[in-house]
């Protein structure tokens, strides 16, 4: 993230993970975050000037429930990503090629992240 406070709104605020521990980046004091999903630490937030250059999905989330999640997470204000070439339903789900489905979101600074589910 280019801005760790604004990674902290977003990451916290939106998305509802929960901070396991902070620690500095590079030369930023408490510029970073080890944030907690599936039981135990799963993602590492840190501000970096280089935020956003990604053209990949940085991660995955896999869910049981797709909808809901879309939903809930709508409802807390993050937008669903919709690509051109592909088919999404109402809520920006596309069908996952092999089976499945999937939801791509962003976060403030443009890295793109998916959610996915097997049904």
């Amino acid at each position: 993230m280019s801005d760790i406070q604004r990674a902290i709104a977003f990451y916290e605020g939106k998305l509802g993970l929960r901070a396991l521990r902070s620690g500095p980046s590079a030369a930023i004091p408490d510029g970073s975050r080890i944030y907690a999903s599936g039981g135990g630490p799963a993602l590492n937030v840190y501000q970096s000037n280089t935020a956003g250059h990604s053209q990949a999905t940085m991660a995955v989330w896999y869910v049981d429930d797709l909808d809901a999640t879309v939903a809930e997470l709508t409802a807390a204000g993050v937008a669903f990503t919709r690509y051109d070439g592909l088919e999404h339903d109402a809520n920006g789900i596309t069908p996952r090629a092999g089976g499945g489905r999937l939801a791509w979101f962003q976060d403030p600074d443009g890295n793109t992240f998916a959610l996915e589910s097997d049904t």
